[in-house]
């Protein structure tokens, strides 16, 4: 055995003795409410396909026909010769949905986060960041090198105290706008009144607030009518929107900033235009077809009330503190048919690992009833 297969053997045990070893599960069917792993199907509430849309015929068919166009591949970074008119007409169309100056493409919501924030601010800024933040907005804050501030979850009297006192040359807010692990919203409007009075600027990550909240499905800015007053809105093209990449909807001297500076951008192989058609397909839906949404917060709705809890959103937590009760429920919802995954650290606080619930458009009545039923019957309960 090799020296690092020999550490790898070592940090693997320690991991299986706390429960927090990972396996990898492919799927055998496409995305979608149902699903085929291991020879088993399974009702799908692990998937962050909001909408169903990762497999929809109308997001596929312009993926195909981009295929033929441009091929698979794109060979070079934009800034190189990777750059098409797909990835011009997907910004242009992400634009007027975010109803912004600005958008710019990026391969995954972990590359928009941890490129952005160091393309605005570096030693002697300061940056605030929710205590539940993304792992990829944690990393941003590390990689900007300049100074973390990390204010109590949701407490915007708390970030407002550290934005008086602690002196700067830059302060940039950042927060996701709903939380990925635990479902809640952040307190948006408080916090953009508590940027403006210190003046600090403010960049949401609507990763799972997009094509779920808003009139039109643009998030939470465009629910609370704050689109103008926050500066940078990063959203993502592989949850509601069902495909693979991220953007960022700002202005466009922004914009152009980061062309220039966000190393991600600058040093990764472009996105394939074939993604960026299914994209813009995808906005489509969203946008012109509101039953999309009305089925998914009715399934929500639904939900909500058979754990009687309050209807906040897609993801429902069900906290059971130690990793191996996680796994133990997972097992069991799992032999009644529910695929749903146990979430344990460092992905969650120690002693909150839980089964993560997501709804989707796509979920029938009988999906939500099954999934309820079976979290009855294995008495698993909302903590």
């Amino acid at each position: 055995m090799s020296v690092v297969s020999a550490w790898a053997r070592e940090d693997l045990d320690a991991l299986s003795t706390r429960g927090l070893r990972r396996y990898l599960e492919p799927l055998d069917s496409p995305q979608g409410p149902v699903v085929q792993v291991g020879g088993e199907t399974l009702v799908n509430f692990a998937s962050n396909d909001y909408l169903g849309l990762a497999a929809s015929p109308s997001v596929r068919a312009a993926a195909a026909a981009a295929l033929e166009r441009y091929g698979m591949g794109t060979g070079a970074s934009r800034l190189v010769v990777g750059d098409t008119t797909a990835h011009h007409r997907l910004e242009a169309r992400l634009a007027a949905f975010e109803r912004a100056e600005a958008v710019l493409l990026f391969n995954s919501g972990y590359a928009a986060n941890t490129g952005i924030l160091p393309a605005l601010v570096g030693p002697g800024d300061a940056v605030f960041s929710d205590a539940l933040n993304h792992a990829s907005l944690v990393d941003g804050c590390r990689l900007s090198r300049a100074r973390v501030v990390v204010y109590p979850h949701a407490d915007v009297e708390a970030l407002s105290r550290a934005l008086a006192d602690t002196p700067a040359r830059r302060k940039l807010v950042v927060t996701d706008t709903v939380f990925s692990m635990d479902g809640d919203v952040a307190p948006l409007r408080e916090i953009v009144e508590a940027c403006e009075a210190h003046g600090a600027a403010l960049m949401v990550d609507e990763a799972h607030a997009t094509g779920v909240l808003g009139a039109r499905g643009a998030g939470l800015c465009e629910e609370l009518g704050l689109e103008g007053r926050v500066d940078l809105r990063m959203g993502t093209l592989s949850k509601a929107l069902g495909g693979m990449g991220a953007y960022v909807a700002t202005s466009r001297g922004v914009a152009d900033l980061l062309v220039s500076r966000a190393r991600p951008f600058v040093f990764s192989t472009a996105l394939p235009a074939a993604l960026c058609a299914a994209a813009e397909a995808a906005v489509d839906r969203v946008e012109g077809d509101p039953e999309l949404r009305e089925r998914l917060w009715r399934n929500i709705r639904r939900f909500a009330a058979g754990l009687r809890v309050e209807a906040r959103g897609a993801i429902f937590p069900i906290i059971l503190g130690e990793p191996e009760r996680a796994l133990d429920a997972a097992r069991r919802l799992r032999e009644a048919g529910v695929l749903v995954k146990a979430i344990r650290p460092p992905t969650v606080p120690e002693g909150t690992s839980r089964l993560r619930f997501c709804l989707s458009a796509a979920h029938t009545v009988g999906h939500v009833d099954l999934a309820l039923d079976a979290l009855r019957r294995a008495g698993v309960h909302h903590g």
